[in-house]
């Protein structure tokens, strides 16, 4: 079968699909010819299906891919740019949760919208934890502060800086500085090494963070709790990620317990102009 078919009466022969091609391979011979995969392009598409997409009259199928498989743009829904600014302004990091559990539909809901988050080359690399277990996530949080007692023990000099002996006395205390009480944490994680993974993970849960904001969740970067996974064994093997696998960030998520009324200030950009 062919990387792509073309409905010849629907497609225009505009060159939209070659323009918009990525990797450029879709080529249009002349005016009167209609779209055609350029030579070796089975083993370069990363299918993106930004010709399925791009095309006005959706005449372009992917092997992958259809038209009708895929939801139409609504212009009406998209925001405006005060409404972007808004939101992204707006967005707080949350480190105070009500005590009650998301429900596993919206977790999912926001993980969808997450993977439609840009990868490199589309290698589309990022896989889900979702500790969803209160219990679980004190357990994790009390290894990630065992993790801190030893760095404070064996490394002072980088656990100094990163406050570890704070977090390990309030966690005495009963207070938990390393997940905040968050009911849930998310970690995107991929194979490692691969050149993708990292950046993949991060702008992820970048936007799993703004689609939580906009379910009415709170989140916050669990940078101790990830830090630790990175490089503590007995975390690691709580987490027990699939072979080779890396976590790249981690997420906690749940509902705010108080709301915010204004915007606080930030530092002025710092821009250079070339």
């Amino acid at each position: 079968m062919s990387l792509f078919t073309i409905d010849r009466d629907k497609c225009l022969r505009d060159g939209i699909c070659a323009a918009e091609c990525p990797a450029k391979i879709i080529e249009l011979r002349d005016k009167n010819s209609f779209p055609e995969p350029a030579e070796g392009a089975a083993g370069i598409c990363i299918n993106c299906g930004h010709c399925v997409a791009v095309c006005p009259q959706g005449a372009i199928s992917l092997r992958t891919m259809k038209p009708e498989d895929c939801v139409p743009l609504q212009k009406d829904a998209l925001p405006g740019p005060e409404q972007v600014e808004h939101l992204l302004t707006s967005r707080r990091s949350i480190r105070s949760f009500q005590d009650r559990p998301v429900d596993r539909e919206i977790l999912s809901r926001i993980i969808d919208i997450a993977r439609y988050a840009p990868s490199g080359h589309n290698t589309q690399p990022v896989h889900w934890l979702v500790i969803e277990d209160r219990g679980e996530v004190r357990r994790l949080a009390g290894l990630v502060v065992d993790w801190m007692r030893l760095m404070i023990r064996e490394n002072p000099d980088l656990a100094r800086p990163m406050h570890f002996d704070l977090v390990v006395s309030a966690w005495e205390k009963g207070v938990d500085r390393v997940c905040r009480g968050a009911p849930h944490v998310i970690l995107a994680h991929a194979k490692a090494p691969m050149m993708a993974s990292q950046p993949a993970c991060i702008i992820a849960l970048s936007y799993l963070e703004l689609a939580a904001y906009s379910f009415g969740l709170g989140a916050c970067w669990a940078g101790y709790f990830n830090a630790a996974a990175a490089v503590y064994p007995p975390m690691a093997q709580a987490l027990n990620l699939p072979q080779g696998h890396q976590s790249y960030g981690a997420m906690m998520v749940g509902y705010p317990k108080y709301r915010y009324h204004r915007i606080p200030l930030r530092k002025k950009p710092s821009i250079s102009w070339r």
